[in-house]
């Protein structure tokens, strides 16, 4: 990806960004949802529970489509683990910083070992800017 498109999806997606991220099933089911993820450094993070049919769906196919605001692409779906593993503290830190305003309302239990960090690496897409497409 070059610079360019990635201050584009920074400026854009580096706070609390609603994107949707598509996935199929073992029956080739396309399945799309939509979640609170930020942009950092080519990937989109957001917080998940282990147990979500979107994670079944990664397990056995990691290729997903994503898209939000004049932006679609594709992207390579892992897991990185607990939420709370040490590892994970920086990036963890970052998240509940940007998802300040929800995150305590009940939907996050970051006590449950299940509660992940989900890393989307974006691999090719499409983005709109100043009525230009460019992709990449």
């Amino acid at each position: 990806m070059n610079k360019q498109v990635d201050k584009i999806l920074y400026d854009r997606f580096s706070k609390d960004s609603l994107i949707s991220v598509a996935t199929v099933d073992v029956n080739g089911l396309p399945w799309v949802r939509i979640v609170d993820a930020i942009y950092v450094d080519g990937a989109f993070y957001t917080i998940t529970h282990n147990s979500t049919n979107k994670m079944k769906h990664i397990r056995e196919n990691p290729v997903v489509a994503i898209c939000g605001e004049w932006f679609s692409g594709h992207g390579k779906a892992e897991s990185l683990g607990y939420i709370r593993n040490e590892e994970n503290k920086i990036l963890a830190d970052k998240l509940r910083k940007a998802f300040a305003l929800w995150y305590d309302n009940g939907h996050t239990d970051e006590n449950d070992a299940n509660t992940i960090i989900l890393k989307i690496s974006i691999t090719d897409g499409i983005i709109y800017k100043d009525g230009k497409r460019i992709d990449f």
